[in-house]
């Protein structure tokens, strides 16, 4: 498929003609668009499931990390003759033993070793590893391992990262930044000068973690020169590439294998010190290791949500139309590169989306300090950055006394347009979606006439629909799939790279094949997520396998379709062309009486040509543009929200309870409504949680504080709100059937949302995230005092004081 050529002025407002398959006028799917169960729901609910931590093989051992207790130090010495003396230690590892070769999954920043070698980094950091016949044995000797440090000065505060005085943390990044990210489109200062209002905002983006109930779990076994694993995974090619990498072997000695997963939310994207550390321990010992994070390991590991301090401005005209904006951020990004270089590049690259404007400046410098590496979490760097720039509007809009609504309306993107940056948007119904949003929320009737203490707010979103690049160069398709039908016609299998990791994509997977193969749902069977036995596919993230996946399954269905009706042809003495299947069942066209199955035609193929089987592939078109940074971003196709969140606030304490929240999505054609609907509830209750309560602390040594789930606070099912899903009607010409993403785009109105509903109630604003009962409270006080009200202050109360 070739990329859309644009028509018209270079601006935002580009139009062009997509090359797609236009919408069908019949849209009657059997199998798609239908609420079906989930292909793996019994195994889960009744416990059959075996996830990574359930697998056991014989002699097998267990393996724990030795991590350092500072945040940053320098290596003297590491003793571990007394650990080797243990009865049932039966190896014990440090940076000697293990390959050298930096690794990360960004290759423009390989800055991590498999452990440390002269300095540790974070508290947290890779120092040594043991395999011991238990559990309890480990822990024995973790503790008998003598590490002798000096202790460095460390670089806690991003904001003084870049200091020249402030302690380098990878000498080769000077000023600790990692990077450095300067775009402009159009004349930015320009639009400025012509501006009839322009604004200044400031906020700052939470560092959250993403929390999955499954904890990071990984089983080697290396025998006979070749390496297996078993691994809790979003990707197991990336898994494979880059162990494959690390121990410079064939990626074919390398098989990584996915079991059901407990939750990644893109956590589990690169590979850790589990199954490099473990791969080393299988060798050294001749037996399987199993390696695991308990659950403050998971937290120190990290790759969660950024810390990110954000400076926008924007100028309008004096009806609120946008004319130019400035997005200026600092990213704390831990330690370590991680995923972050794309983290840094989405956090501006998305804010172009969801509104309409032709001139665009962005500035980033994502910053090393000595707190554990930042990645990617749900909605990737955009979520904060949304945050603030719906923030931000909703102030504009007040300033000019413009209803938050019309001045989102008057801006929305349309479809088949170009933004600054050079992303082509084919099917977009951002207005539709926020005229829905209006209506089902009775925003009319609502705003600014609620009771004391309560307030409606709305946010936009928008999301890629797959990345337009893989995270390194190959010339590899995004994904590829196979489809065998049994030799009697009565079950067929899908082979597929792709990976479920709970949100169901095995199930829309083979809902996409059966609909191709004019199949039921209910006789596929699948295989998924074996670098051995299935075919290649990235994996899962950035909301890319209903798209990308579901193309090349379509692929597959349809050519085993084509040999099923052309065998049916013979055996009816029929054209092909006049033949068709669904459900199972041949009819011819002009007659929908059924006169062969497809069980009956399957067994006649297989009898006289062996094998029935369809095979697919997907590779997006050239995407975006030539300036530096330009593929991040890119995608075949982008999902549009918008959320309208109304809440009420206890004046006394701060806290806020979120009563009704309406979310309204342009996500294409639907394959399963119910998983769709799910995706969405999901997405808010971690959008929620991060609105509200969420954030890892960390004390004045680079410690975590809150490193349990009993005391990072969660959402529970008590705390979330009436949840009011809805469509809006939408078909994308770049994807299979017109489909588009859902998991993540849901994550993206959620914060401003929440924010603008509070503003809307109390007429302050809270400019730094999680919005707690606290800073609510505190902003309450202050805008008293401003109003010259008596205010108590609780710590001059003699009860505070000693």
């Amino acid at each position: 498929m070739s990329q859309p050529t644009p028509t018209g002025p270079k601006s935002s407002a580009r139009v062009y003609t997509h090359p797609g398959l236009p919408e069908p006028a019949d849209k009657d799917y059997a199998v798609i668009g239908k609420s079906k169960p989930k292909i793996d729901g019994r195994e889960k609910v009744t416990g059959q499931a075996r996830y990574t931590a359930d697998l056991k093989f014989p002699n097998m051992l267990y393996g724990k990390i030795l991590t350092s207790p500072h945040a940053h130090a320098r290596i003297l010495s590491i003793d571990t003759s007394e650990a080797e003396k243990i009865p049932g230690v039966k190896a014990v590892i440090t940076h000697k033993d293990v390959p050298t070769l930096k690794y990360g999954i960004a290759p423009a920043r390989w800055d991590e070793n498999i452990f440390c070698i002269d300095t540790v980094k974070f508290v947290g950091d890779k120092v040594a590893a043991v395999a011991c016949i238990d559990e309890e044995t480990c822990y024995k000797a973790l503790k008998a391992i003598k590490v002798e440090y000096e202790v460095l000065p460390a670089v806690l505060d991003p904001l003084h990262a870049m200091d020249e005085d402030a302690p380098q943390i990878h000498p080769e990044y000077p000023l600790n930044k990692n990077t450095e990210i300067h775009q402009n489109f159009g004349d930015v200062d320009e639009a400025f000068r012509k501006a009839d209002y322009v604004r200044t905002d400031f906020f700052i983006g939470n560092r959250t973690y993403q929390a999955p109930l499954e904890p990071h779990t990984a089983t080697s076994i290396w025998q006979d020169g070749k390496l297996t694993v078993y691994s809790s995974t979003q990707s197991p090619h990336y898994f494979q590439y880059y162990i494959a990498r690390e121990f410079e072997l064939p990626m074919g000695d390398v098989r990584v294998i996915k079991t059901y997963v407990g939750g990644g939310f893109g956590g589990k994207l690169e590979p850790t010190g589990l199954e490099f550390g473990g791969a080393v321990l299988s060798r050294m010992t001749g037996r399987p290791v199993k390696m695991f994070y308990d659950r403050a390991e998971m937290f120190a590991h990290n790759r969660g949500r950024h810390r990110q301090y954000m400076k926008l401005t924007t100028g309008v005209n004096a009806d609120g139309r946008i004319l130019g904006v400035h997005a200026d951020f600092i990213m704390d990004g831990g330690a370590y590169t991680s995923l972050g270089i794309a983290t840094a590049y989405y956090a501006g690259a998305m804010l172009t989306l969801t509104y309409d404007f032709e001139n665009y400046r962005f500035d980033m410098n994502r910053v090393y300090t000595n707190l554990p590496a930042c990645g990617a979490q749900r909605g990737h760097g955009a979520p904060q950055p949304r945050y603030a720039f719906e923030a931000h509007l909703d102030n504009i809009a007040k300033d000019l006394n413009i209803d938050p609504m019309e001045i989102r309306l008057r801006n929305a993107r349309k479809p088949n347009t170009i933004t600054p940056n050079e992303f082509v948007v084919n099917s977009c119904e951002m207005v539709a979606c926020l005229e829905q949003a209006r209506d089902v929320s009775n925003w009319a009737d609502k705003k600014g006439k609620l009771p004391a203490g309560r307030g409606i707010g709305v946010a936009t979103g928008s999301f890629v629909t797959g990345a337009g690049y893989p995270i390194y160069r190959t010339d590899l398709p995004q994904a590829a799939a196979m489809i065998k039908v049994g030799e009697d016609g009565t079950a067929a299998t899908l082979y597929t790279g792709a990976v479920d990791i709970g949100q169901g994509s095995d199930t829309i997977l083979c809902q996409m094949a059966a609909e191709a193969m004019g199949y039921t749902y209910e006789q596929m069977k699948i295989v998924a997520a074996d670098t051995e036995t299935t075919p290649h596919d990235f994996g899962a993230y950035a909301s890319r396998q209903t798209l990308m996946s579901g193309a090349a399954v379509k692929e597959a269905g349809e050519e085993v379709r084509k040999q099923l009706l052309e065998m049916a042809g013979e055996m009816l003495d029929l054209p092909p062309e006049q033949l068709n299947v669904r459900l199972g069942k041949i009819s011819a066209k002009d007659n929908p009486e059924t006169i062969l199955t497809f069980e009956q035609a399957a067994r006649t193929f297989f009898v006289k040509k062996g094998p029935l089987t369809g095979r697919g592939s997907y590779a997006p078109p050239k995407l975006g543009g030539k300036f530096k940074g330009a593929p991040v971003g890119t995608s075949p196709a982008y999902s549009f929200a918008a959320q309208v969140s109304e809440v009420e606030i206890d004046e006394e304490t701060g806290e806020v309870t979120v009563l009704d929240v309406w979310d309204v999505h342009d996500c294409g054609q639907v394959i399963n409504p119910a998983l769709l609907h799910a995706q969405v509830h999901g997405a808010l209750y971690m959008g929620m949680g991060e609105s509200i309560w969420e954030e890892v602390r960390f004390d004045a040594n680079g410690k975590i504080q809150n490193p349990t789930l009993g005391e990072y606070r969660l959402p529970t099912a008590l705390d979330m709100p009436r949840v009011h899903s809805s469509l809006v009607p939408s078909y994308e010409p770049a994807g299979p059937w017109g489909v588009k993403e859902v998991g993540e785009g849901a994550t993206l109105p959620t914060m401003g949302c929440f924010r603008n509903a509070i503003f809307d109630a109390m007429g302050v604003s809270v400019n730094s995230l999680p919005l707690t009962p606290e800073k609510v409270w505190a902003a309450l006080r202050e805008k008293r005092k401003a109003n010259g009200e008596d205010v108590w202050d609780p710590m001059a109360c003699e009860c505070f004081l000693e």
